[in-house]
């Protein structure tokens, strides 16, 4: 079976499911065999953090070992969809989900019609990809203000083109969820809940990053006005005092959960468990060997019991 025919018999259940329940808008899907009656937090990364292992199935393995639940790939990319299926059966390492790869060099508010398509059909491989891999979010960044693009024209553009998107995320049964970052657009939590709910529809929602957003505002803020439009979590912290003292981009020196840490662990953890969410969350950080993921492992245990 090729990867096309593979993709559509996983569509139609051919294949089997990796997870199953009713969707709901900004809820992640009901996982067998789990109660839903308290918020539970499982652990992943993304894969670039992994620097072990010779074979993917290698890597997989470790990270298994060192307490990973599961990892997040990129899509477009070179990996072999087959080598992929492969790991994760053998390891029992799940796949919640992908990182677009193409939406900072191809971003779908650009100015160049040609290059807009190219970041559409960019999400639709990873769309695919996702749902290939048993995973329910593709991560995309929306929209960059950057090389004369203004807010206004980012956000028609890309609502535009998520747009185009949303009928095959809703064939697939795979979500799109926005991450804020760095990237002049979409700053404000009460931005980031207009964007969301103008497309009325379930397939899209937030994948709210806790240390990107202390440049911009308080996290458990953000948390609570998104409420149930967070679908997945990006596990990160930042440092404001490093700013001060640094500049900015040291921030983000401090490791997850460090005392001088600025994501306010504490209240953002309750402020998830407020607003219900129960899912994943993901560590994006600098990665390093066996010893380096294990730390990290270890330290999302402890601002998950926060």
């Amino acid at each position: 079976m090729d990867r096309r025919n593979f993709i559509s018999a996983a569509a139609l259940g051919v294949v089997g499911s990796t997870w199953v329940g009713a969707m709901k808008p900004g809820a992640e899907m009901t996982i067998p065999g789990e109660t839903v009656s308290q918020p539970r937090l499982k652990k992943s990364l993304k894969i670039g953090m992994a620097n072990v292992g010779k074979t993917l199935e290698e890597k997989f393995k470790i990270l298994k070992e060192v307490g990973f639940d599961g990892v997040e790939l990129d899509s477009p990319s070179s990996l072999d969809w087959r080598e992929v299926l492969r790991a994760k059966a053998a390891t029992g390492l799940e796949i919640p989900g992908v990182v677009c790869s193409s939406h900072w060099g191809k971003p779908l508010s650009a100015a160049n019609e040609k290059v807009r398509q190219e970041g559409i059909e960019g999400v639709e491989t990873a769309l695919r990809d996702c749902r290939l891999f048993g995973g329910t979010t593709v991560l995309v960044v929306p929209g960059v203000c950057r090389d004369g693009v203004s807010y206004e024209q980012a956000w028609k553009r890309s609502t535009e083109a998520i747009h185009q998107l949303i009928p095959l995320a809703a064939e697939l049964r795979v979500r799109i969820a926005f991450e804020n970052v760095w990237n002049d657009f979409i700053t404000d939590a009460d931005e980031a809940v207009k964007y969301v709910d103008q497309f009325n529809s379930p397939w899209v929602g937030w994948y709210f990053d806790t240390g990107n957003i202390v440049r911009y505002g308080s996290p458990p803020e953000w948390v609570r006005k998104l409420g149930a439009r967070t679908i997945k979590v990006d596990i990160k912290d930042y440092s404001l005092s490093r700013k001060e003292k640094e500049g900015v981009w040291a921030g983000f020196g401090c490791k997850i959960g460090d005392p001088d840490s600025s994501v306010q662990w504490s209240e953002t953890m309750k402020a998830l468990e407020e607003v219900g969410y129960r899912g994943w969350g993901s560590a994006e950080v600098s990665g390093g060997d066996q010893e380096r993921l294990a730390d990290i492992s270890r330290r999302m245990d402890d601002v998950y019991s926060r």
